[in-house]
């Protein structure tokens, strides 16, 4: 059967119904000292009958020659000279007949944005340069010239030489042990979109956790990561058990220097996580399970455009939270799925309750894809499924769910296609299923339908006693949480009132040493609470945090907190200053416009 005819991916210039990528030959050699990527990226065609052109995303790249098949025959090429800031510029390659392999002779500019050259002070270990890439949404094309589309999909293979000194992993099938050489080869056979390249290089050590799992680190980080991972396998058993089989073969994770941006990349292989989850007692991995549940969704069946972002996400969140449901229990889960729900009305306000932005379905055409990068894809569209599930239960959603994955494995998904074979597969065979769920107001209409099942938590309820207790003058010695999670405890900070005191912040603190803690997320639920109270004893832990961390959904809401103090904007500047260079593109991408870019940078 044909692959349906999807919509047409706004962010790129690509125009695979006339010639399309299908394989990369990749050729790199990484210059820490120019901060360069330079080499040679060779694609397999194809083209259809009367195409003359190829069309490729380039944002900053210098394009040096473009060869046919031998190598040798030079072909006409154009970079556009419109340089959008976000889109780059258009790279049109002519296709003599009969052209079915091209290569691109090219070097990175230092400052792409993908790429982040970080030198030894910002590593664990402190001795080597480190490199990685962050691609998603439409940054591979700032290091590889692509049609940087989730919908158009293709295999891989490179070669990336470095120093020798450091060990080089891609999305890819990956090496476990350091080349004399500093020359690696890599293959990935099954066909995937250009945010899903990955590039990482730096010194780093392997460990596995089963035949088919494992972890790489910087040495001093590898033991605490290991510990921290070891249900790594129960979690790929219980993805498996729910959705149906892994398709990658192995799942990896590699731990990062804390500058990454987000929590977690789900490259296909060798999910990039941030060190911010090594709490110690495993109380954050829901992350890694929400990158495995990629495998599937998005990695397997990927959004065909960016406003079709919520088929990645919305679906992987439900998956993320049945994982966890089915190694640690339901009450654990619902704890995950409140704190989401809470996460998701603070956007919505953020947003304005009647913002198109809020629909599933977006419209992010002239903007940067980023913007919808938001809990209304994560969480309104985990919570669509909730409903669903409520409305036809378990095991249909789940069969129908599993179903989806098999037909569509390594496609791409728009959202017109999809709410046809939801419909047609689903929801046609429970009647007046429709009717409950009120599809179309999900997707296309701003805010939760009224039709949304309450969320809730029974471990939350002793929370709420507690934080009960508190407000009618309990000490906080007092109260019962020697056996609270990671979780139980962000959910305590938010329930605490707006206005609360320095002097009250302070009792909290010399009981509970939130300033002290080496918890990411309690330390993020707490500083914007001493921020907001003018609680001078954490000013010192919320600048240091804000010098070391990258991950864009901590740094935000610390930097909205400052600003909104009187004094805070020149406070939040100088630390911005400060911090800036520890941070990812996709990081100061935001941040410049929040807090005011450095003249100096």
């Amino acid at each position: 059967m044909a692959a349906p005819l999807l919509a047409a991916d706004p962010h790129s210039c690509a125009r695979p119904a006339e010639a399309a990528v299908r394989h990369l030959s990749l050729d790199l050699t990484v210059d820490f000292s120019a901060r360069t990527l330079q080499g040679r990226a060779t694609w397999q065609l194809e083209v259809r009958p009367g195409a003359t052109d190829l069309w490729l995303d380039t944002r900053g790249l210098a394009i040096e020659a473009v060869t046919l098949a031998d190598g040798a025959t030079l072909t006409d090429f154009e970079l556009s000279d419109d340089d959008d800031p976000v889109l780059g510029r258009p790279l049109r390659i002519h296709l003599p007949a009969g052209t079915q392999q091209i290569s691109i002779s090219y070097r990175t500019a230092p400052d792409a944005a993908a790429l982040q050259w970080l030198s030894p002070e910002q590593t664990a270990g402190k001795q080597h340069p480190f490199l990685f890439t962050q691609s998603q949404a439409i940054l591979a094309r700032t290091w590889l010239p692509c049609q940087d589309s989730p919908g158009v999909r293709f295999t891989y293979e490179a070669t990336v030489r470095g120093p020798r000194e450091l060990l080089a992993l891609m999305s890819a099938e990956n090496p476990q042990a350091l080349s004399a050489t500093g020359e690696y080869h890599f293959r990935m056979p099954q066909p995937i979109p250009a945010y899903l390249m990955a590039l990482a290089v730096g010194d780093l050590r392997f460990e596995a956790l089963s035949p088919r799992t494992g972890v790489y680190a910087e040495p001093a980080t590898l033991p605490v990561a290991t510990a921290e991972f070891g249900d790594l396998e129960n979690m790929v058993a219980a993805a498996e058990e729910l959705y149906g089989p892994y398709r990658w073969e192995r799942y990896d994770l590699l731990v990062l220097p804390p500058s990454f941006p987000f929590g977690g990349m789900e490259n296909p292989r060798l999910t990039f996580v941030t060190p911010t989850i090594l709490a110690g007692d495993r109380s954050l991995t829901s992350l890694v399970a929400h990158e495995l549940a990629h495998s599937w969704s998005g990695n397997l069946v990927t959004n065909a455009t960016w406003n079709d972002f919520w088929l990645n996400e919305g679906f992987t969140v439900y998956f993320e939270r049945r994982i966890m449901e089915r190694l640690y229990g339901r009450p654990y889960a619902d704890m995950l799925q409140v704190l989401g729900q809470t996460a998701l009305h603070h956007t919505i306000d953020e947003l304005g309750k009647e913002s198109i932005d809020t629909h599933l379905h977006l419209d992010l055409a002239g903007r940067d894809p980023d913007e919808g990068l938001n809990e209304i894809a994560y969480e309104k569209g985990n919570y669509l499924l909730l409903t669903l599930e409520s409305i036809v239960g378990r095991e249909k959603l789940d069969a129908f769910i599993t179903q989806y994955f098999a037909a569509h494995a390594f496609q791409a998904m728009d959202t017109a296609h999809f709410l046809a074979y939801l419909r047609r597969e689903l929801l046609d065979q429970v009647p007046g299923a429709e009717e409950k769920l009120q599809l179309d107001k999900w997707v296309n209409a701003p805010g939760i339908p009224p039709v949304a099942p309450p969320v809730q938590s029974e471990r939350f309820a002793g929370v709420a006693a507690a934080l009960q207790s508190w407000r009618h003058g309990a000490t906080p010695a007092t109260l019962e949480t020697a056996a609270w999670s990671t979780h139980e405890w962000v959910h305590f900070l938010h329930g605490l009132p707006e206005h609360i005191s320095a002097e009250q912040l302070q009792q909290l603190d010399q009981a509970f040493r939130f300033t002290t803690s080496g918890n990411a997320e309690i330390l993020t639920a707490w500083l914007p609470l001493t921020v907001r109270a003018g609680y001078a004893a954490a000013g010192d832990a919320l600048a240091a945090f804000l010098t070391r961390v990258g991950r864009r959904k901590f740094l935000v809401p610390l930097y909205k907190a400052l600003l909104a103090t009187p004094a805070g904007t020149e406070h939040a500047r100088q630390l911005y200053q400060q911090a800036r260079p520890n941070y990812h593109s996709v990081s100061t991408s935001t941040l410049d416009t929040l807090v005011g870019k450095p003249a100096t940078a």
